[in-house]
């Protein structure tokens, strides 16, 4: 086995600086007269910095603590929680690192070795993180849109065993806009999500519903099949609890010119001043008519460089300082950014808000199992996507907060008007409920062609319309006024408010007639005043605010999570 040694080192630490601080008091249990020693290291991950803590006796790792709190739930937090062990039990970092998580492995391998050895392993740089002058937005009157747009995509290509990959990518874009209907401020997000057999790391990925076989895996990235991931309900849940979209992916998203966000925060920076209308001449005019990429003077295909050619100095000059900073496409099979853009301006409503101080985005991911399954015995699957935006004030208030949600489920659910995915080409299909009676009158069909079809009909709960009808209302409805009902407060007053007015069991505002004992208790001890506002609510809202159907607390908290600051002032 491989001995780990360990020179003279300093007494005490500073993480920035990767010393350590060392502990020489302590014999060890086993009698050799070793030393107890504590030592602490950084490496760089995922998301940020990963700490270690390394307790040695003697020449021995007695244990290996690891803090990453950055690190991608589901995929680097199973390096934190499996790695130590390993370390420990070879004495040694050289182990193999955790499977589908690479980049947190070796960040937490190379913090273990800068403990032991600073002088060879010595700390990452800390990032410091330029502080952007807030965004100044001035209007006389304002307008939000929220806009989702999905794509499917076939490929790229097949894997060594000449199984296909596939992907969804979901684009959705937060807009402000004028009275004119100019941009005023624009966030742009993307959802990609592949089959496991997609080579890239970090990226999110789904193998299909439980009872499907699962699908092919590539467990190191190195373009060669390692097996088949598991074919159960905990991998499921395990891969859709662990979705991030490419701005949660961070800067190790690299692509080419800066990470995914940089390149999408130029995009978008064009972008403030135009209309929508504008923002299609733009992509037309200034992007290859091949990638949907903006163009260059040195572009090898002849169509697009007589479209660079044709171009106006100045105009050349401008699409220079994009290219500088973002030449990734706005439309092609990894997502339609302009289509986001155009549907957030389709679906913009007014608001009342004369300042307002940051912005926040959010995308918080849902598995369910059930509700139970066809009358074929077949379950039935469902995932949800709660996106929330929000303007806050300077104390965090919310001054306005539009929620939509994206339900799927698999097409045996029988709920007419359902989004539904019947898992990817090659998976067989799944049972069909053709006209929602409750009786199974086949399968999907298992191509390509219902794979595209499938995802373009995706649509969210606001986009289904009053049709989606939900006792007291459509969806849209209540959801209006649980956002009117959270005005005025921060993020954790609306916690405090979901804690103390809704039901421990399903997350749904009290009832003065509830049959469960606990939520009548709970509504019970709430004063006169309390009661006749929550009646109000529920004059309007009685769906659950928390349940499998989705997190819509969550995803409020995750808005001001993600807030950023911009100085607005309509006037």
């Amino acid at each position: 086995m491989k001995k780990l040694f360990v020179g003279i080192l300093c007494a005490s630490m500073l993480i920035t600086v990767a010393s350590c601080d060392k502990k020489t008091d302590t014999p060890n249990e086993s009698g050799n007269n070793g030393k107890t020693e504590t030592l602490t290291g950084v490496g760089e991950g995922y998301g940020g910095p990963v700490t270690v803590t390394v307790k040695k006796e003697g020449d021995k790792i007695i244990s290996v603590d690891v803090v990453g709190d950055k690190e991608t739930n589901g995929i680097g937090t199973n390096a934190i929680e499996q790695l130590p062990a390993k370390i420990v039990e070879a004495n040694s970092t050289d182990v193999d690192v955790i499977s589908g998580a690479t980049v947190t492995s070796n960040a937490i391998l190379y913090a273990v070795n800068n403990a032991l050895d600073p002088e060879k392993y010595p700390a990452p740089t800390p990032k410091v993180e330029e502080e952007k002058e807030p965004e100044v937005i001035t209007a006389s009157d304002l307008y939000q849109g929220f806009g989702l747009s999905n794509m499917h995509r076939i490929g790229p290509g097949a894997d060594d065993q000449e199984v296909p990959v596939y992907s969804f990518n979901q684009v959705f874009a937060n807009t402000l806009f004028d009275e004119n209907g100019k941009i005023l401020s624009l966030y742009v997000d993307v959802i990609e999500v592949a089959t496991p057999n997609y080579d890239g790391e970090g990226m999110p990925q789904f193998s299909g519903f439980p009872g499907q076989g699962g699908y092919n895996y590539d467990e190191d990235h190195d373009g060669k099949v390692d097996g088949k991931t598991e074919d159960s309900e905990d991998n499921y849940v395990a891969e859709l609890s662990s979705w991030v979209t490419k701005r949660e992916r961070g800067e190790a998203y690299k692509m080419g010119t800066g990470s995914w966000a940089a390149q999408m925060d130029k995009f978008q920076e064009t972008f403030v001043g135009m209309t929508v209308e504008e923002v299609e001449d733009w992509f037309e005019k200034y992007t290859s008519d091949v990638n949907g990429r903006p163009l260059k003077a040195d572009s090898s295909n002849e169509d697009d460089k007589a479209k660079y050619d044709a171009l106006s100095e100045e105009e050349k000059t401008m699409l220079a300082d994009v290219v500088s900073g973002a030449t990734m496409s706005l439309k092609d099979s990894h997502g339609d950014i302009i289509a986001a853009i155009k549907n957030s301006y389709e679906n913009r409503v007014p608001l009342d808000v004369k300042k307002a101080a940051s912005k926040g985005t959010a995308f918080v991911n849902t598995p369910r199992i059930g509700p139970g399954a066809d009358d074929q015995e077949v379950p039935v699957y469902s995932f949800n996507e709660v996106f929330a935006n929000a303007l806050f004030d300077e104390e965090g208030r919310i001054l306005s907060l539009y929620v939509d949600i994206l339900e799927v489920a698999t097409p045996n659910y029988d709920g007419e008007g359902m989004p539904q995915f019947s898992g990817f080409p090659g998976q067989g299909g799944y049972n069909y409920d053709e006209n929602h009676d409750g009786t199974v009158d086949g399968k999907t069909e298992d191509t390509e062609d219902n794979f595209a079809a499938e995802l373009a009909g995706w649509v969210t709960k606001r986009q289904r319309g009053e049709s989606y009808k939900m006792g007291t209302g459509s969806w849209a409805s209540q959801m209006d006024k649980f956002q009117e009902t959270f005005i005025g407060m921060t993020v954790e007053e609306v916690e405090d408010w979901f804690e103390k007015y809704t039901s421990d069991v399903n997350g749904r505002p009290l009832k003065a007639d509830s049959s469960n004992e606990d939520d009548k208790a709970k509504y019970d001890a709430l004063s006169e005043e309390e009661k006749t506002m929550l009646a109000d609510v529920v004059s309007g809202a009685t769906m659950s605010l928390k349940d499998p159907h989705g997190d819509i607390i969550a995803a409020i908290k995750k808005a001001y999570e993600n807030r950023i600051q911009i100085d607005l002032t309509v006037e």
